[in-house]
């Protein structure tokens, strides 16, 4: 039997372990090669491959061509790789409580004061058998886009795409919902198949979605999240050398996560200049709107996962 294309790439690119205690763990993206997302791993795996050389390497295999984005969990978890660059969206058929990523009003940073990030930890290996390394997009909320114009928050007649980030809230406002990989909205779009998605508020220039995009609804909601998560037993399998490696650089990456602030401004004028049109609520709608984005969220991960949706939400929550 043919083996499919991202699997036959896996075990192409698969590394041997060198002479000595050099290890090398492959790594994919669900995201496009071509997106910040990557360029922004690509710098933090530079400087851990130039430290790390002789003890850990990372060796990227690639993107949505590589492995289709909702395959990329199940082959972290299975340790088809050892590491992966995605969101908790794209893996909820592995664990729900992977989707309240998005729900986090506190930066990774906190989390990892907090409490948050240990709890992460303690449910990401017992539940999906990875160690979540880093959240490596913060400070980003998601916004709604759209082909047609609307002028209060309901969408009944739109059909709107969607990840599991956004199903609930979109449905609760009345949408029909439409999930496709993000390599498949440009089409949707361009065809009529869709009348609008759910993104954050950067990227959409990456995909060239701004071609086909009239209007940006306000507020934002939701965070991004874009994160590091690994094989939990090749992590164990690592020394303690290389995982001190691997910890101090992804700690590092994290850190940077104040360059979204000004990358975002910067998107915002871009949409602007492309003759993208913000549309906007009242105070009091607007409120309403971006509580029942939350309202709608929580409620989804606590009835999945009602041992571990309360204690996310006092940690995440302010």
């Amino acid at each position: 039997m043919k083996k499919p294309l991202w699997l036959a790439a896996a075990f192409v690119f698969a590394p041997l372990v060198a002479l000595g205690q050099e290890s090398t763990l492959r790594v994919v993206s669900a995201f496009a090669e071509n997106t910040q997302y990557v360029k922004n791993y690509e710098a933090f795996a530079k400087k851990l491959n130039a430290e790390g050389k002789g003890t850990l390497q990372l060796n990227f295999i690639g993107g949505p061509k590589a492995m289709p984005p909702f395959e990329v969990g199940n082959a972290v978890r299975t340790g088809v790789v050892d590491v992966a660059l995605t969101t908790g969206a794209f893996y909820t058929n592995i664990m729900p409580e992977a989707d309240a990523l998005k729900l986090t009003q506190r930066p990774a940073t906190e989390l990892r004061k907090n409490g948050g990030l240990d709890l992460i930890n303690k449910i990401w290996n017992e539940k999906a058998n990875m160690v979540y390394l880093a959240r490596i997009v913060d400070y980003s909320p998601f916004h709604l886009y759209l082909t047609k114009k609307i002028d209060k928050p309901d969408l009944s007649g739109l059909k709107i795409r969607i990840t599991p980030v956004y199903r609930d809230f979109f449905q609760a406002l009345g949408a029909t919902v439409v999930q496709t990989a993000p390599g498949e909205v440009y089409t949707a779009l361009e065809r009529g198949v869709v009348d609008g998605y759910g993104w954050p508020i950067h990227g959409i220039f990456d995909l060239n979605w701004h071609e086909k995009t009239k209007f940006r609804v306000d507020p934002g909601f939701y965070n991004a999240e874009v994160s590091l998560v690994m094989n939990l037993d090749k992590w164990k399998a690592l020394t303690r050398a290389q995982r001190d490696l691997l910890t101090k650089h992804s700690v590092a990456f994290e850190q940077q996560n104040d360059f979204w602030k000004k990358y975002n401004e910067e998107e915002i004028r871009r949409q602007k200049e492309a003759g993208i049109q913000v549309i906007g609520f009242d105070a009091a709608t607007s409120k309403q709107y971006y509580d029942k984005a939350y309202d709608v969220g929580w409620a989804s991960i606590i009835k999945a996962s009602p041992a571990y949706g309360p204690p996310m939400r006092k940690l995440f929550s302010k």
